[in-house]
């Protein structure tokens, strides 16, 4: 595909006009239209504020895309991890997951992940099965991986938790208020010192950051996409630090940093 049918494309994607574009861009939708049918090539920085209007990087809009891989949005069925952690939670006897599967499911119901018609659900049954994959097999840590966003989310208080004490302690320090830009970094600091505190929420935080590294190609605008890559720089070194010095924690914490490093240089190489 040429540069005219990517933009074509992308904003297609986006329901778009080219009047709507021009207007973005200060210029009129002829010129679109030239862009379009490749009769010309927009200049540099109209490249770069059309990457910003499309939320996609420059490279996706020059590129050929001839050679464009299939990708999809998930990997497993999210009722194939339920029976799975619902199988493994009877197996070891572990009350609180059991409990909490159903009661996330229920709290979750009609939510999606952004930009997608994935169920929400998917998000912390993936959370669970990576914990479980790891071998962590402790019922509060699972507990609190299919619970971590009912209070933000669902409107959820922790006395609403089905689950021990200390999954709703975990369950509290891994959700927080409403941000803004004048109050978010207080905020973030004090959230982040917080988990730092707690060996076990810090090890559900990693899995779930792992986890939204993974999806926001598509879930994240640019800008979010850049807030997260330097929000994760800034304060996962301490959420890892916390793991490596809890010994039952140290394999996870190898693995889980392995993980985060990776998908973020890749980040930082596409962007």
């Amino acid at each position: 595909m040429s540069i005219g049918s990517n933009i074509k494309s992308l904003r297609e994607e986006r329901k778009l006009t080219q009047e709507q574009i021009a207007e973005k861009l200060g210029i009129t939708y002829q010129a679109v239209s030239s862009w379009e049918r490749d009769e010309y090539r927009p200049d540099t920085d109209k490249l770069i504020r059309l990457a910003d209007i499309f939320e996609v990087s420059v490279s996706s809009i020059i590129e050929e895309k001839a050679n464009t891989f299939k990708t999809k949005e998930t990997i497993y069925n999210w009722e194939h991890m339920k029976t799975y952690v619902k199988t493994t939670a009877r197996n070891f006897k572990l009350k609180d997951t059991l409990k909490a599967v159903d009661f996330a499911v229920e709290a979750h119901s009609g939510q999606t992940r952004k930009r997608s018609n994935i169920p929400y659900i998917y998000h912390p049954l993936n959370l669970a099965c990576h914990a479980l994959s790891m071998g962590i097999i402790e019922d509060e840590i699972i507990a609190a991986c299919l619970l971590h966003d009912v209070i933000e989310d669902c409107g959820k208080t922790p006395d609403d938790l089905p689950v021990s004490d200390e999954a709703k302690e975990i369950v509290q320090l891994l959700s927080h208020g409403q941000t803004t830009e004048t109050n978010r970094a207080e905020i973030m600091n004090i959230y982040y010192t917080a988990i730092c505190s707690n060996p076990k929420a810090a090890l559900v935080k990693c899995i779930d950051r792992c986890n939204n590294l993974t999806t926001m190609s598509w879930g994240l605008s640019r800008d979010r996409i850049y807030r997260m890559i330097k929000e994760t720089e800034e304060y996962y070194p301490s959420l890892i630090g916390t793991l490596k010095s809890t010994t039952e924690y140290g394999n996870a914490a190898w693995l889980l940093q392995y993980q985060i490093e990776s998908m973020l240089d890749i980040y930082k190489r596409l962007l």
